[in-house]
């Protein structure tokens, strides 16, 4: 049998009012919303048969607060990496208001004035790649979501401005992971928020090549 490979999880943090109205949250340290708080734990017992070798979350409160409800406060290890996007000037502003201003504005392509770019971030995310790629065994990484679509991008290899095209939605679940071997990385999951509904039956924590290992028992 194939041995197994480790694969990434990333939990984006739970709803916070800015998240419900669409405001850009970048260093506001905003506190997750009730239903934030009631998703987070539900998030928990998603995760809660697995085993991870390592757990980071970004010292924001949303997302450490996500960490903590979901059972890994304990355990989890602070990466100021895992910041979310600096959106400077636009912090606070959705983007039909940033549009109103500006009408050509992508962030992915532009970033932020007075924040950061695509290519700062990306370098952010490339530290917390190589970092999780030294360890032996799965990592869960929580954070926010702009943030978490460049890693993703930075994991295919691809261009920070790539994650444009990774949606996430808050309290979701997706995993990084390989297909063959570690020169192959792939999507194993991307936000996947069945835990979130009870009508819903979530996805097995499985791949089609037993990348993903099912209910291994967490220490």
């Amino acid at each position: 049998m194939k041995e197994m490979l480790p694969v990434i999880y990333l939990a984006r943090h739970g709803e916070t009012a800015w998240s419900l109205s669409g405001q850009h949250t970048g260093v506001t340290d905003l506190p997750l919303t009730e239903r934030g708080q009631r998703n987070a734990r539900r998030l928990g017992d998603r995760l809660k048969e697995l085993t991870f070798a390592r757990v980071f979350t970004s010292p924001l409160r949303r997302a450490a607060r996500t960490c903590e409800l979901a059972g890994f406060g304990s355990e989890a290890e602070v990466d100021s990496d895992l910041l979310e996007w600096n959106y400077g000037q636009y912090e606070g502003q959705r983007t039909a208001e940033i549009h109103a201003a500006r009408p050509d504005w992508q962030l992915f392509r532009d970033g932020c004035p007075g924040g950061e770019s695509p290519d700062q971030i990306g370098v952010r995310a490339e530290r917390v790649v190589s970092r999780v790629r030294a360890v032996q065994g799965n990592v869960l990484l929580f954070a926010s979501g702009h943030f978490l679509r460049v890693l993703a991008a930075r994991w295919l290899g691809l261009e920070p401005g790539a994650g444009k095209y990774f949606l996430l939605s808050t309290a979701s679940l997706s995993a990084l992971g390989y297909e063959h071997n570690l020169s192959q990385p792939v999507i194993a999951l991307w936000d996947d928020t069945h835990h979130l509904d009870a009508c819903k039956e979530p996805i097995p924590l499985t791949s089609p090549r037993k990348n993903i290992p099912s209910n291994p028992k967490r220490s």
